[in-house]
């Protein structure tokens, strides 16, 4: 695989820094039922990096004392942690509220066909990957089948009143393009996703988010291969707009990999870069008591994936 990184490195991204933290952004692990050929973070089947006990006790530690309003769980495919649920659990029992990035996938896997009651029992705020509303197109960027499964398992959500007005459960769906573009408005696609969806298998959801797909791993190295690298760099720079530096995550958020250690973001954790462009690495439990609010935050070029167009960071579209 293609290493990214040398050619992000040396970047004239803007300079930007902290506010004070709301969220915390959890990789439980990098295992996966699925291996697809965006995923910024090289998950799959036969990964084997997970988040142990002792790091999910420091994880609550930090939640209570810096009063965490959002937990953020990540994976791979977050809930193949065996620890998972306890977390839910006891972030729930916080008061904070969880968000998972759901693969729906993961839901038809022996051993995790009762995730749909347990979401709905801690009333888990729900971030479900659906790259797009066309059988084949998800297929061909996700593996065959794919479709139809999330098809069935966002139906089970559903039932329980995931996505529904008024039931208080949050329902949203993920959209990345196949390959090396910017997303489309967000606004006009979440319509087409809501009336193809709502039409032919009778779904509903809250929001879409859509997201740029990151040139860095799986994603970077294939642009790479292909020798269109420089090209969507080209794309994402001249589509920067400054108003965007103003509502990217990283600005209220820190991610910590499975092993407990810290990144300004979660693609920063993919690359390497330490929290803040440290010279070493920064570990969640040296950050119990410490106020982050106006720390520098590491950047480099892939951070323009963030900004360009409508800027995506990882909770869809920044401006209209």
């Amino acid at each position: 695989m293609h290493d990214t990184w040398p050619r992000l490195a040396n970047s004239d991204f803007p300079a930007i820094k902290r506010r004070p933290l709301s969220t915390l952004q959890v990789n439980l692990g990098y295992l996966c039922n699925l291996a697809c050929l965006h995923c910024h973070v090289n998950a799959g089947p036969n990964r084997k990096e997970l988040m142990s006990a002792e790091q999910i006790d420091l994880v609550v530690e930090f939640l209570r004392k810096q009063r965490i309003q959002t937990i953020d769980l990540t994976g791979g495919s977050p809930e193949m942690n065996p620890h998972f649920r306890s977390l839910v659990e006891r972030a729930r029992g916080l008061g904070v509220t969880v968000m998972d990035r759901l693969n729906p996938t993961i839901v038809e896997e022996p051993g995790y066909t009762d995730l749909p009651e347990f979401f709905a029992l801690h009333q888990v705020e729900l971030v479900a990957s659906l790259p797009c509303y066309l059988e084949q197109n998800v297929d061909q960027q996700r593996g065959n089948g794919v479709f139809a499964s999330s098809v069935r398992v966002l139906q089970r959500l559903n039932a329980l009143g995931y996505g529904v007005e008024g039931s208080g459960l949050i329902l949203n769906l993920v959209y990345n393009p196949l390959g090396p573009s910017l997303p489309p408005p967000q606004g006009a696609l979440e319509a087409d996703y809501k009336a193809f969806l709502g039409e032919h298998f009778g779904l509903v959801f809250n929001q879409l988010f859509s997201l740029a797909n990151m040139p860095i791993k799986r994603f970077g190295s294939t642009l790479v291969s292909k020798g269109t690298f420089e090209q969507y760099m080209s794309l994402l720079k001249g589509a920067h707009r400054d108003d965007n530096l103003d509502a990217v995550m990283c600005r209220d958020l820190i991610s910590v990999d499975w092993q407990g250690y810290v990144y300004d973001c979660d693609f920063n954790q993919m690359l390497g870069l330490p929290l803040g462009a440290s010279a070493s690495s920064v570990h969640l439990r040296d950050l119990l008591n410490v106020d982050l609010n106006q720390r520098a935050i590491g950047v480099a070029d892939h951070c323009y994936g963030c900004t360009a167009g409508q800027g995506s960071s990882c909770g869809g579209a920044l401006s209209a």
